[in-house]
């Protein structure tokens, strides 16, 4: 074998293992692209606020906010309460510190809740019923209507008309608006009034004083 043919072989032979080393590298696997672009880190201290609403899953989860120190020193003086509608969430200031965010389900398209500011006229924990809104049963007490509207629908010879109760009842407004222990689903859902989820509205209702101030905020 010459040179020029020596020479031509030991090319070959560096060239041939290069190929056929990349032509062997697997695609990269599309799901652990995937994986490794979907990781994400909270850059917030666990248990910060700043942490709880930086999180993915906010406003939207029904987990609960507490800053249990901020919470226990609830007052007359420093409280006040702000319902964020375009979030469904309540925040709850100890002056300008956030001492409970909680979801909230307010009125639904047909019977919006009104922005404004308020405050807590009457508080009535336990027997407070709508007299507008609630269910219509007939003469044998079977539900004749659900959701029912008072002032609209009929109600049936012999039957009646019982109230949604709204235990926890916080008044705003002497023409029926308030915040009550309701139903929350994640989207506006009542008849104007500000529903409180059945975890925090014990709490919510011991903490907050006739008096409190309570924005209602698009």
């Amino acid at each position: 074998m010459n040179l020029p043919d020596k020479i031509l072989l030991a090319l070959l032979s560096a060239i041939i293992p290069a190929i056929t080393s990349c032509s062997l590298t697997p695609d990269p696997n599309p799901d652990q692209v995937k994986i490794l672009k979907a990781q994400w880190v909270n850059p917030y201290p666990v248990g910060s606020y700043a942490h709880f609403t930086a999180e993915p899953s906010y406003p939207k989860t029904y987990k609960v906010f507490k800053d249990a120190t901020a919470f226990g020193a609830l007052d007359e003086e420093n409280t006040r309460v702000e319902i964020i509608l375009s979030l469904q969430r309540a925040r709850i200031y100890n002056d300008d510190e956030i001492a409970l965010d909680y979801p909230i389900a307010s009125g639904r398209k047909t019977f919006p809740t009104p922005p404004g500011r308020y405050r807590i006229v009457e508080k009535v924990q336990r027997e407070k019923q709508s007299n507008l809104y609630g269910t219509i049963y007939d003469s044998e007490g079977n539900i004749y209507k659900n959701d029912a509207d008072i002032t609209e629908d009929e109600v049936p010879e012999g039957g009646e008309f019982k109230g949604a109760a709204m235990p926890y009842w916080m008044r705003l407004t002497w023409k029926g608006l308030g915040m009550h222990q309701g139903k929350v689903p994640r989207y506006p859902a009542s008849h104007g009034c500000v529903r409180i989820p059945s975890k925090v509205a014990s709490a919510v209702y011991t903490m907050l004083s006739i008096g409190t101030p309570v924005s209602i905020v698009r």
